[in-house]
């Protein structure tokens, strides 16, 4: 679980009203879909210092435990063959 996660559980509960939200959304057309979760992340896009925060420590505890030798580097090729679209 990563530290924005632990900080802010919220993100990973979904409320009876949000679980109904969603329900309604799925009926909705494909356009109006598209229309919906484009509206919902520009309201997203708001800078939130406390997640900004919490995200610069993550960085810090994931470099920290690389310079360990805790976790290995992902040559930058191998990242982007994974998501190319095949």
């Amino acid at each position: 679980m990563t530290t924005v996660a632990r900080a802010i559980p919220e993100i990973n509960a979904m409320t009876e009203a949000a679980k109904d939200l969603s329900a309604k959304a799925r009926k909705l057309s494909p356009a109006e879909r598209l229309e919906l979760v484009d509206d919902v992340l520009a309201s997203l896009d708001e800078p939130d210092p406390q997640i900004d925060r919490l995200w610069a420590k993550e960085a810090e505890e994931r470099l920290a435990a690389y310079r360990r030798g805790e976790i290995k580097a992902v040559p930058l090729q191998e990242v982007l063959a994974k998501y190319r679209v095949k």
